[in-house]
Formats: structure tokens, C-alpha cells, sequence
């Protein structure tokens, strides 16, 4: 039995050995991964592994392999002052994505900076692209504030400024080493933030406002002179329509009283006979249709028709006597 027992712990160790061995001498390549075989820490063109898989190796330290991630990695940079190229002072921030498109590249770049891909992401991402993104973002001094925020739809030179950006990262920035030196492939960037201090706020409020009141003050000079021009219009053509109305009034008059001066001639021959006739003409006029006379019970003759005289006489009428009765009764 005790023999038995030491070949089972005899066997049961080296089985442990070999997979300790296996685990060590093989590894897996995902479909998003690229790795890099290195032999006591060296790399060439035939130590990138691109197919995915079940791969084998050397044991450490005799070889190792670094697998990096080939999918899209972000870097977002931490709020930036700049000045603008009207001196104001805005934050603004800003995004880049990235892959690794050379992996040797890659791994000579950064792998001195530790063992895992983790510790070059890390490298790569602090001391060159977040350094270039920020350097690049000074190209936002070249324009003014009113380039940058606009009301106009479109007319915001946003993207023209993410297009520099993105040509200084891709060539290194000035005299910098280019990105694909480093095996690095930047996809986009873009900014994606752009906050105003409350100072600059201050002083935008301020330059809006006065700006508005220059607008202002335009407009209502523009609509002064356009009233005057207008009311100058107005009066010029009522001139002209009553001087028109002036004269077309003097040739109907001078008309009138050239067709009226034959009957004025006739009717100046016997004016009292001119007016007799005039006033029988409107009796006639007046009587061809139904009207109503109004006499005063003053009017001789008239005295009849007033109540309060039927009223004193209580019923005994004043007879009007001549003045040949009146001799008579004497």
C-alpha cells in the first residue's frame, strides 16, 4: 500500500510538472488581438502573431508574448485653458481614438515601460498622445471668439479647428515624431467641450451687449433717414396731387363762369325781373312736390291760430275793424 501510494503522489507530481510546463508553453490569441513573441526580450518581424488561436512557445524566460488589444482605444485630455485669437480665455476639451496598427512598433516603443500590454497602453496614452493632443490644441488661438460660437447653423469653425488637430497628431506636432512611428493609428478626434470662465462670460455678456447696441443704434439711424425719406416723398407728391386739384379746380371754374356769362349778360339787363323769375322757378320746384310751411303766430294774420289769444278772448274772437268802419260807428 505505501508503494502504491508514493508511485500515485509520483505520478500525480510530474502530471502537475507537464501541465505547469504546457501552461507555460502555449497561449491564446483572440480574434481582436495581436501578439508579439519575444525571445529573451527581443522582437522581429516574425514574432507578430496575427491569426487567432490555440499557439505555442518556449517556457519563460526563454520566450514571452505581449497580446495587444486591437480595438479602438479613447484618450480624453483634461480641461485645457486657451486663448482665444480675440484674447479671451476659454476650457476646452477634447477626445482622440486610436488603435495599434503596428504591433512591433508598438512593443519597441513602449515596452520599456513593464511586462504587460497594460503598462505600454498606459505609456503610450500619457507621455505621447495625451502631450500631442494638448500641444495640437493651441491651433484654437488662431481663431476668435465669434469663429467658434456663432448662431449661424454651419458657420462655426469647430470642425476646420478638429482637422488641424488631427494633422499635427498624425505628423507629431512640431518637429515631433510622427504616430505611425510609434505603430499608433489615430482614427478621430474631436472636441467635445468648450466651457467660458466666468471672467471671460463677463466680459462676452458685456461685448454681446454693446455690440447689440451698436445694432441698435444703427437700425434706428437707418429707420430715421428712411422716415425722413419717406415723409420727404409724401409731402413732394401731396404737393403735386393739390397742385394738380388747384389747377383742374381753376379750368372748371374758368369753364363755370365761361358757360354762365351769356345768362349773367341776359340777367343784367333787368336784375329785378332775373330774380322774379328765379323765385317763381324755386316756388315751382318747391310746390311740384308735398312740403310744409312754418309761420310765426306773430305774422299778421296769424294771431287765429295762437292758443293762449282763444285762451284770454274765452271764445270771442277779435274782430279786425278798417279804418272806414271805425268812421262809420262815429
Amino acid at each position: 500500500m505505501q508503494k502504491l501510494k508514493k508511485h500515485a503522489i509520483l505520478v500525480i507530481g510530474v502530471l502537475f510538472v507537464i501541465l505547469i510546463i504546457l501552461f507555460s508553453s502555449s497561449f491564446t490569441v483572440r480574434f481582436t488581438e495581436t501578439a508579439v513573441k519575444t525571445r529573451f526580450g527581443s522582437a522581429n518581424d516574425k514574432s507578430i502573431i496575427t491569426e487567432p488561436g490555440f499557439k505555442f512557445k518556449l517556457p519563460y524566460p526563454f520566450e514571452s508574448v505581449t497580446k495587444y488589444d486591437t480595438r479602438l482605444r479613447m484618450v480624453q485630455t483634461r480641461s485645457e485653458t486657451v486663448q482665444t485669437a480675440d484674447d479671451f480665455q476659454i476650457i476646452i476639451e477634447a477626445y482622440l481614438s486610436y488603435r495599434v496598427e503596428d504591433p512591433l512598433l508598438f512593443f519597441r516603443s513602449f515596452s520599456n515601460a513593464g511586462d504587460r500590454a497594460s503598462d505600454h497602453f498606459l505609456k503610450a496614452e500619457n507621455d505621447v498622445l495625451r502631450d500631442l493632443l494638448r500641444s495640437a490644441l493651441g491651433e484654437t488661438s488662431k481663431y476668435k471668439m465669434g469663429q467658434l460660437f456663432t448662431s449661424q447653423q454651419g458657420a462655426s469653425v469647430i470642425p476646420e479647428l478638429e482637422e488641424k488637430v488631427f494633422g499635427l497628431l498624425v505628423s507629431g506636432g512640431n518637429g515631433g515624431k510622427p504616430l505611425a512611428d510609434y505603430g499608433i493609428n489615430i482614427t478621430t478626434i474631436g472636441i467635445h467641450r468648450i466651457v467660458l470662465p466666468e471672467a471671460t462670460t463677463s466680459a462676452v455678456i458685456s461685448r454681446m451687449g454693446a455690440n447689440r447696441d451698436r445694432l441698435a443704434e444703427r437700425y434706428e439711424s437707418e429707420g430715421r433717414s428712411q422716415a425722413r425719406a419717406i415723409e420727404a416723398e409724401a409731402k413732394s407728391n401731396a404737393d403735386r396731387i393739390r397742385a394738380f386739384a388747384q389747377r383742374r379746380a381753376d379750368e372748371i371754374i374758368a369753364k363755370g363762369e365761361a358757360e354762365a356769362a351769356p345768362y349773367l349778360a341776359q340777367q343784367n339787363i333787368n336784375p329785378d325781373l332775373a330774380v322774379f323769375i328765379q323765385n317763381i322757378k324755386l316756388m315751382r320746384e318747391a310746390m311740384a312736390k308735398k312740403f310744409t310751411l312754418i309761420f310765426s303766430t306773430s305774422d299778421y294774420g296769424m294771431q287765429l291760430f295762437d292758443p293762449d289769444v282763444l285762451k284770454d278772448t274765452q271764445g270771442a274772437l277779435p274782430v279786425p275793424m278798417n279804418n272806414d268802419a271805425q268812421g262809420a260807428g262815429g
